[in-house]
């Protein structure tokens, strides 16, 4: 907890922390920061209680100050309180938007929707003893030096998603955490799952796709499960992320908008840089790649498979797997062929154990990068089953589960496991997707349901109407708060005041009427049915027709973002 006291020329944050006297000023006409003295902080104030701050942004009306003014304790890892944020405030350093014309404010208050937007996604949690960036093995091989630093200084910054708005305050990463006290045999023990996504190359669907230059992978989320039981603990790392080299899926009115491989790039550069970073911080990789082996998926799988083979680096494994052809006809016991395919290369891998005492048992030597087109729903799926693999093990060692115990028939705990994972795929979809995740149902309870197919019918819905008509206010949204996109108060117009083109609104108007003169002709006799025939085929015609020209130019009616031209960055 902190207060935050305000006067018309300052903010000063106060923590409340025991023996803490250092007050940090903020100069509200200068953006100036300095430490100060509880003493220094004026009486005449206006004081309230926040809980933390993400930082500060410059919009079109000058400098804002974001701050965290509802948290919620979601558990303890290793004895330290773990919190989500939960809602926030941005203050304004001005005290009037008089200086603003009328375009400004507009633009001033869309940019404060998106920050808001940005805000109120599920996925802001932090630690103010704990580094929730780095996983239990990382944690376990640093340095002293590493250690004696601040959280701040020493965070992954993958997976700090306030960085560019402050990073000399505070970080919040964004990630999803479930915790659960479980039983299993009169044993308690915490079972804790952390999904980490990274801020570098992030955004919606459809809008980002493949890698960058740098090699960062979009939709890349790094996911730990820990154990800890009796002062042991234990971490199975798995990592997701979209096929790792230049291909873009922009929407365009179409259901599934056909993916293009980029002809004018060097993809070898850009896949090198990303498994060389891979093996760096993971250690062997093995690809799980779970896209269709036809239709319009099929060139990726075999762009991905050709680059693998290309590199012939005997740490990288490629294997490939029609998630949808194998479970075709709701025969979901069939991803067990790959779960069993890779059973041997996950014993290799093993995972991070500590024991009783704090000695190292074993370390985790490479990592599972599964992948669908999403790396959402299929994607998840898998992960699930592998960390069951891995969690039965774990337990046995750690003399929870007895010899020849099966996790799958310890139901209090299955109940919590596939739950917790399902909410996982629910949380990592809505920040990428719009909408929770397909196919929970099975994660949920190890089958397919007819409920759960109509939920994925409604979600697949949302999802189109998102993807096309409101994902470029996300991406904007997302870019305006990592910093990818700048607001400077001596330009003049934004990139939000951009012009349509005549189409966007002369033939939804047409095609509205159309199709409502055909209604019409249909529902009024004319003198003849002939005469009625006629106008309502020349009306559905005309209907038809526009529709037929808008589907034809798609990408000129979706909501494309407006600050950072994406095309720059595939």
């Amino acid at each position: 907890m902190a207060f935050l006291h305000t006067t018309s020329e300052k903010f000063y944050i106060e923590a409340c922390d025991d023996g803490a006297d250092a007050v940090l000023a903020i100069d509200r006409v200068s953006n100036e920061m300095t430490l100060t003295g509880k003493k220094d902080v004026p009486p005449s104030a206006n004081t309230r209680p926040i809980c933390g701050i993400m930082g500060t942004i410059r919009l079109v009306a000058g400098m804002y100050l974001i701050v965290i003014t509802k948290k919620r304790n979601v558990g303890s890892l290793l004895g330290q309180a773990v919190w989500k944020a939960v809602d926030f405030d941005i203050i304004s350093y001005k005290k009037t938007t008089l200086h603003l014309t009328e375009i400004q404010m507009q633009d001033n208050r869309t940019f404060l929707s998106m920050i808001n937007s940005v805000l109120t996604t599920d996925g802001f949690y932090f630690c103010t003893s704990y580094d929730l960036t780095h996983t239990l093995q990382r944690l376990a091989n640093v340095s002293p030096e590493f250690q004696e630093m601040s959280l701040l200084e020493r965070a992954d910054p993958r997976f700090v998603w306030n960085g560019s708005l402050l990073r000399e305050i505070q970080s919040q990463p964004e990630v999803i955490i479930v915790m659960k006290p479980c039983r299993i045999n009169g044993k308690i023990f915490e079972w804790i799952l952390i999904s980490r996504r990274s801020c570098f190359r992030a955004g919606v669907r459809y809008y980002v796709r493949g890698i960058d230059s740098e090699g960062h992978a979009a939709n890349f989320v790094e996911t730990e499960q820990i154990v800890l039981y009796n002062g042991g603990r234990a971490s199975f790392v798995q990592t997701r992320g979209s096929m790792p080299f230049f291909w873009s899926q922009r929407p365009n009115l179409k259901y599934k908008p056909k993916p293009l491989i980029s002809k004018n790039t060097n993809h070898m550069d850009g896949f090198q840089r990303h498994f060389d970073s891979q093996v760096l911080i993971y250690g062997k990789q093995t690809i799980l790649n779970l896209v269709n082996q036809k239709g319009s998926e099929k060139p990726l799988e075999q762009a991905f498979a050709k680059m693998v083979n290309g590199m012939e680096n005997g740490l990288i494994k490629y294997v490939a797997f029609d998630f949808h052809k194998e479970c075709s006809r709701m025969r979901w016991d069939r991803l067990n062929i790959l779960v069993d395919s890779v059973a041997e290369t996950q014993d290799e891998y093993s995972y991070f154990l500590v024991d009783t005492e704090g000695k190292v048992v074993s370390q985790q030597k490479g990592t599972f990068r599964s992948n669908c087109m999403d790396c959402l729903d299929r994607t998840n799926v898998i992960q699930s089953m592998l960390a069951r693999r891995s969690i039965q093990s774990q337990l046995q060692r750690m003399g929870v589960l007895h010899v020849g115990q099966r996790i799958e028939e310890q139901a209090d705990f299955e109940r919590i496991y596939k739950n917790a994972w399902a909410d996982n795929a629910n949380a990592c979809a809505k920040q990428y997707a719009g909408t929770g995740a397909l196919k929970t149902d099975f994660t949920r309870t190890g089958k397919r349901t007819q409920m759960g197919l109509l939920m994925d019918g409604w979600n697949s819905a949302v999802r189109y109407y998102k993807n096309n008509f409101s994902d470029g206010f996300r991406q904007d949204s997302i870019d305006l708060f990592l910093g990818n996109y700048t607001v400077d108060e001596t330009e003049g117009a934004t990139p939000l005041r951009t012009q349509k083109d005549w189409k966007f609104l002369t033939l939804p108007v047409i095609m509205v009427v159309a199709f409502s003169m055909c209604i019409i002709c249909l529902l009024t006799a004319g003198d003849t049915w002939t005469e009625s025939l006629a106008y309502v085929l020349f009306w559905g015609a005309a209907a038809a027709i526009t529709a037929a020209v808008i589907v034809f130019n798609g990408r000129d009616f979706v909501d494309a973002p407006k600050l950072v031209q994406k095309e720059k960055m595939d």
